[in-house]
């Protein structure tokens, strides 16, 4: 006989579960309950189906009072590990410099990388301790943390392991990607091909020796590396059996989206100027598309990525928040999922669809997190909110009520 640890009951479930939809949206089941045994949802369904042994057996029983219940959100893209700010680059592109112009003179990542290297790593764990407190204070379960802000080996590998102690000192999932390919290191401006060298054949050895990465990423675009860099490093990555991650076709059709399917990605992120050849190859591929609508915002922006064309392809879709000091100092992955709505016109089931279901198909997840379902790992969030709509409508107040975090509550 399974036990049940924790018993939610009268809860409205928004399972985002395609195979329990029964055509309705956010695979909804009104007057619902979830039966938790460890770390794993036992049963999932409406009360009137709750067989009298999960009620008996329960160590726990939490009456959500008809709160809306949904699966733990997850942050698909984040570079949340980083020392120092870029308020004044905001202020000047707010004078009219572009991000590029600013990136070409010495700022931008660059600037972000100075900090990050004179950073300690108890400096490093700090601000980055605060910033994932916040996500998981929105319902976040489950967060992406990349490199790239140290484009030396030292400081690369300690981004890794500070973004490894996060998921050990605080209760969320983490899932960490190698993005040494971030901007192409202040050392080696006279030699490219020496800091592909680098990456390939010392820094992705010692990550893996230390097995601090979980993925590994590239930026393709004109003011980082050309799609034959990047297949070069996935290549050197994909020996390690590390899945691949794009930023792709952001600033420009640099071709980063038909890269992501060439090699085989997970996904592509960003987008906003991806051919419709390359969503098409994308959608061969199986290659996922992470939009990402706070760097579009913050950065002002005005082609957006071609949604559409993504829907017609079939391309999964996920949303993130894309938290970085440069293009996306965005804590919170409500205003990301508003954003996506009002920007990039998803309707708010597909925006909360792409910070749940989605985006774990983007982290090898799928089955196991963004969904409630019975087997499925018990990471779950009770709402104050009388329609899932609205967790995409308002702007600032946060409605998380409660966390079930790996089958224990954390607030209710």
């Amino acid at each position: 006989m399974v036990s049940c640890d924790l018993l939610i009951e009268n809860a409205m479930l928004a399972t985002m579960d395609e195979s329990e939809r029964n055509a309705l949206p956010y695979g909804e089941i009104a007057n619902g309950g979830v039966a938790i045994s460890g770390d794993r949802i036992a049963w999932v369904g409406a009360m009137s189906e709750l067989s009298s042994r999960f009620r008996e057996d329960a160590a726990s029983i939490l009456d959500a009072k008809g709160r809306w219940v949904t699966p733990g959100l997850i942050d698909c893209h984040t570079h949340l590990v980083f020392a120092g700010d870029r308020a004044r680059e905001f202020e000047m592109r707010l004078q009219g410099a572009s991000y590029e112009e600013i990136a070409r003179g010495g700022g931008g990542i660059a600037s972000t990388v100075k900090a990050t290297r004179r950073a300690t790593d108890e400096e490093l764990f700090s601000g980055a301790s605060k910033r994932l407190s916040t996500l998981q204070s929105f319902g976040v379960t489950t967060v992406e943390v990349k490199s790239g802000y140290g484009l030396d080996v030292e400081t690369e590998l300690r981004m890794l392991r500070v973004a490894r102690r996060l998921g050990t000192e605080h209760p969320v999932a983490v899932r960490t990607t190698f993005l040494g390919a971030h901007a192409l290191a202040p050392e080696y401006v006279a030699d490219r091909s020496g800091y592909i060298d680098l990456i390939c054949e010392t820094m992705i050895p010692k990550v893996m020796d230390e097995g601090l990465a979980d993925g590994i990423d590239a930026f393709c675009e004109g003011i980082a590396f050309t799609p034959d860099e990047c297949e070069r490093i996935f290549a050197a990555g994909t020996q390690y059996g590390l899945p691949i991650r794009v930023h792709a076709d952001q600033l420009s059709d640099s071709g980063g989206a038909a890269l992501a399917a060439r090699v085989g990605a997970v996904s592509a992120d960003h987008l906003e100027y991806a051919s419709e050849a390359g969503i098409e190859a994308m959608a061969k591929s199986g290659t996922n598309a992470v939009l990402l609508p706070g760097a579009f915002y913050f950065l002002g922006e005005e082609q957006a990525p071609p949604v559409d064309v993504l829907r017609s392809q079939g391309v999964s879709i996920a949303i993130a928040t894309d938290l970085n000091p440069g293009s996306s100092p965005i804590n919170s992955p409500l205003i990301a999922m508003n954003m996506a709505c009002v920007l990039f016109g998803l309707n708010p089931e597909e925006a909360l669809c792409g910070m749940t279901r989605n985006a774990a198909k983007v982290l090898g997840m799928s089955g196991d997190r963004g969904v409630l379902r019975e087997g499925s790992c018990a990471d779950l969030v009770l709402w104050d909110i009388d329609h899932p709509s609205e967790l995409s409508y308002w702007i600032g107040p946060n409605p998380c009520g409660a966390v079930v975090q790996a089958g224990v509550l954390k607030s209710s």
